[in-house]
This record gives C-alpha cells, sequence and structure tokens, in this order.
C-alpha cells in the first residue's frame, strides 16, 4: 500500500494542529476573549489588558503539540533532512513498504561499498567505511519492519528467500536454532535471514519486556515461514537472572517437540551474525560426531562466589532496571556431587544432550538449585557437560575449553586487545568490541561460526558486508557440491 505524499502529510499534521488549537482555546477562561483577542476582533480597549496572557497560553500550548505531532509522523525528514545522514537500508528506507518512509532523491547520501574490497583492507574502501560512520547512521525501525513483513509474499520476494541455495547434504542435516532476543528488530530480520535454510528449524524467544512494535516484528516474521516460531512459553528476562536460563529452555522444549529431525541446536542472540554459511556449519557439525561444542572451565574465585552465595533479584538504579544482588546467605553444595565448572550462555549442543537436559532428574534437580545464583546460564551448560555419562561429555579430567578454543561465539575483549587479538575497530559496550568494517576479514578467516557483537548503527558497512560475504560462501560450496568427484573426496575424507 503508497504511503501518503510528504504535502498531504503536512495538511493532515496542520489540521490536527489547527483542532488542537481551539482544544486548547477551550481550555483557558473566557474563550471568546481569546479568541476575539487573536484574530484581531475584538475591541482593543475592553479586552486589552487580557490578550498578551491568553495568547501565550495559546502560543505554549500549540508549540508543544506542534513538536510532539512533528517527531510522531517523523515530519522533519521529509523536510528537513539531515546533511550527514546514512541509511543502513536505502532501498526499504525509501520505498513504500516500510512505515517511516524518506521522501528525498534515491541517490542522495549513498555510498555505494565494495565489500571484496573491505575484505582486501582497499585504504580507500575502508576509508569510506570511516566517513559513513561520521553521519548520522539511520536503520530500520521495529515498525518499518512490521510493515515489510506485513505481506509475506511481498517480504519473501524483497530478500529473496526463494534464490537461497540448499545442497543435499544439508537436506539430511537440518539445524535447530534457539533465539533470545530483547530489541532491534532490523538486525534480529537480517540475523534470520543470513542463517534462514528451508529444512532448518528456528525458535524465536522475546522477552516480556520488549516493546510492542518489536514484538509484532517478530511475530510477522514468523508467521511467514513454516520452520519459524515464537516460543510457546514467554519470560520476563532481567539480566544475569534464571529468567535468561529458562528463556531457552521454553525454546529447546519445543524444539525437542518439533517434527523437523534436528541433530544439533546452536543459541543466538540479537546481537550475532553468522561467520559460516549453512553449508559450512553443517559439515562442522558433522566432524563433531555427537560432541558437544561450549566453553567449560574451572572457575576462579571471584566466580566461584556467584553460586555459593545465595543472590536476590533487586532494583538497581542503572540501566538494568532489576538484578541479582549478592546476600550473605551461603548456599547448599549443589545435588548429586555436581562439580561447577563455568563458561558462556552460549553453545553448540547435539540433539541427544537436550534430551537428556529435559529429562534427566540430575539435570532438572540442579536447575533448580541454580535459580538464586548469579548468571547461572553461565555456569549450567559448562557444568552439565562435564557430568560422567552425559550424551558428548566432556570429561572433568580434561583441560580447560576457553572461548578462543570453542567456536560457537568470537568475542573480543578489550583487555585482551594487542594481546590475543587485533585491537577493535568498531567501539566497545562493557569491555566488549562492537566491531567494525575493519575487521571483516579477521573475523572470517579467524575459525569461529558466530561473532558478538555487531550493530548497524556502529557499522553498517560490516553488517552488509557479513552478509554479502556468508551469502556467497553459501552459493560456492552448494555450486562445488553438486560435483560428483568432490563428493566423492567429501566421503573419504569423512572415513578417514
Amino acid at each position: 500500500m503508497l504511503r501518503e505524499s510528504s504535502g498531504k502529510k503536512l495538511q493532515f499534521v496542520l489540521k490536527v494542529v489547527q483542532k488542537l488549537l481551539i482544544q486548547c482555546a477551550l481550555n483557558t477562561d473566557k474563550l471568546g476573549a481569546a479568541l476575539h483577542c487573536v484574530d484581531g476582533r475584538m475591541k482593543t480597549h475592553k479586552w486589552s489588558y487580557k490578550c498578551p496572557s491568553r495568547r501565550k497560553i495559546l502560543i505554549l500550548c500549540v508549540t508543544g503539540w506542534l513538536i510532539a505531532l512533528l517527531k510522531l509522523f517523523h515530519v522533519e525528514r521529509h523536510f528537513f533532512p539531515s546533511k550527514g545522514i546514512y541509511l543502513v537500508e536505502h532501498f526499504l528506507s525509501t520505498s513504500s513498504y516500510v512505515r517511516n518512509r524518506y521522501s528525498y532523491p534515491r541517490n542522495e547520501f549513498q555510498y555505494e561499498i565494495n565489500c571484496s574490497s573491505i575484505y582486501e583492507q582497499d585504504p580507500h574502501e575502508i576509508g569510506k567505511s570511516l566517513e559513513i560512520r561520521r553521519k548520522e547512521i539511520v536503520d530500520l525501525a521495529d515498525e518499518d519492519v512490521v510493515a515489510m513483513t506485513s505481506d509475506c509474499q511481498v517480504y519473501q520476494s524483497l530478500r529473496k528467500y526463494h534464490l537461497k541455495p540448499v545442497s543435499p547434504e544439508e537436506e539430511s542435516f537440518p539445524i535447530a536454532y534457539s533465539l533470545v532476543v530483547h530489541k532491534d528488530a532490523a538486525m534480529v530480520e537480517r540475523l534470520i535471514h543470513s542463517l534462514y535454510s528451508r529444512q532448518n528449524i528456528y525458535c524465536i524467544h522475546y522477552d516480556q519486556k520488549a516493546a510492542r512494535s518489536f514484538k509484532s516484528a517478530l511475530n510477522n516474521l514468523a508467521k511467514c515461514f513454516p520452520n519459524i516460531f515464537i516460543a510457546s512459553k514467554l519470560e520476563t528476562v532481567d539480566y544475569a537472572h534464571i529468567s535468561r536460563l529458562q528463556a531457552d529452555f521454553n525454546c529447546l522444549s519445543d524444539l525437542m517437540d518439533s517434527p523437523v529431525p534436528w541433530k544439533y541446536v546452536i543459541n543466538l542472540c540479537g546481537q550475532d551474525f553468522p561467520l559460516r554459511s549453512n553449508f559450512e556449519l553443517v559439515a562442522e557439525l558433522k566432524k563433531l560426531g555427537g560432541g558437544n561444542m561450549l566453553e567449560t572451565s574451572k572457575p576462579s574465585s571471584s566466580k566461584r562466589e556467584r553460586f555459593t552465595y545465595h543472590y536476590e533479584l533487586m532494583k538497581v538504579p542503572y540501566e538494568y532496571m532489576q538484578m541479582p544482588v549478592k546476600t550473605n546467605i551461603s548456599k547448599n553444595p549443589p545435588p548429586h556431587d555436581i562439580e561447577i565448572f563455568v563458561g558462556s550462555a552460549y553453545f553448540v549442543l547435539s540433539r541427544e544432550f537436550i534430551q537428556y537436559t529435559l529429562e534427566s532428574s540430575l539435570a532438572k534437580d540442579f536447575f533448580e538449585w541454580s535459580r538464586d545464583t548469579y548468571s547461572p546460564d553461565e555456569h549450567f551448560w559448562a557444568t552439565l557437560v562435564r557430568v560422567p555419562g552425559v550424551p558428548g561429555e566432556v570429561p572433568r579430567s580434561s583441560q580447560d575449553v576457553t572461548d578462543l578454543q570453542s567456536k560457537t561465539r568470537l568475542v573480543k575483549w578489550n583487555y585482551l586487545e594487542d594481546y590475543l587479538y587485533p585491537p577493535c575497530t568498531g567501539t566497545h559496550l562493557r569491555s566488549v568490541c562492537i566491531y567494525g568494517a575493519g575487521e571483516l576479514r579477521w573475523l572470517l578467516n579467524y575459525g569461529h561460526w558466530f561473532a558478538n557483537k555487531i550493530d548497524s548503527k556502529v557499522d553498517p558497512v560490516l553488517v552488509k558486508c557479513l552478509a554479502e560475504k556468508v551469502a556467497e560462501q553459501q552459493k560456492e560450496w552448494v555450486h562445488l557440491s553438486s560435483d560428483e568427484h568432490f563428493l566423492h573426496l567429501s566421503s573419504t575424507n569423512a572415513l578417514t
């Protein structure tokens, strides 16, 4: 459905302002005096001493309402566009498919980015990416994603889902995903688009606290595909609380009940992005041979405090609103003589391991014991995989598996830059690098499967180029796999 022109929008706003002016005037005493004063029709000697105050009230009232309306309808975008603006999705942002449409010329404020040159670290192309970052970066809002996904046929055509190639090897090895998200529908949509393959299955858990427009966007997206769904039970997720772990559990339970015979499950958040094509992920997962891949290490003394004391969910005076706070109450030892290991909230786990987790009394008891700990998702999986006899067990006697050894997630910490990896070319958030375009080559070649953190508002060029490179990899590998000789070599290598 085509949107109103900028002129029509202005007329609409002016009509609303005119109505508000009358309504505002009604709220003042002696409406007749005020209106006659403004219109200049009242005799000056009778009401002149009252006109200035009436006029001020009307002006203040109308000005406030006008500013609110301009912001509500994004009128400033149409009549006063910033000279330093960059649209992350230029085609969509200036199209009729989104809600907050930009109407100025299509080729203005855009840069043609060559991702192959970014990958080769061409100074000129990297320079363009840095110039873009100095501008006001405007991405699609949640409302834009709601509009874009309202018509599934149009949406799928826009994003060219019908052109995504799939090999027979992938068809016979479906992957499950648990996505726990809470904001930025545009980035979640891009993540799903890059991950999507028709034989896979995707569970989305969004935070109950999330904005209504965010929920609507993901509900719309899920309705467009038979293999994408919203978790049947949704949590209000608090930072470092059991609710984060419960959100994954809700998706894992739903995934186990699905008819899709997936082999492995991978959990992700909204600021993750794939560094490997689906074809490559299938090849890597087959190499695990039923084993699991996740970070699992012996805890330091500081991390031991997270589960040796009782933590209570309390309101805190900063961004998280509420989070677990340590008390002086000591906890009992974990049940079943479980030895605690620590790691990350993120994992690659086999179907057999998930089945054990959902059905085992040991796992259930350990989950309950972890309820009043700090960030239980960072010790639950790392510990459970070390329990003797679990599917894909990592023996307790085995060495630590660090975040650099586990390929699940590539996170760059600022205090390890220049020591374990090159400096962040983007920015930092709570010691974690939000990657920049200068790290494209490093990200794709380091060996990990997913990167965290990726943010289009920090560096839209990296988002564009990662998606483009992963799509290229998928196309190339599927094409190669169609060659009988290649298939023969692959089967021979799998047996050796």
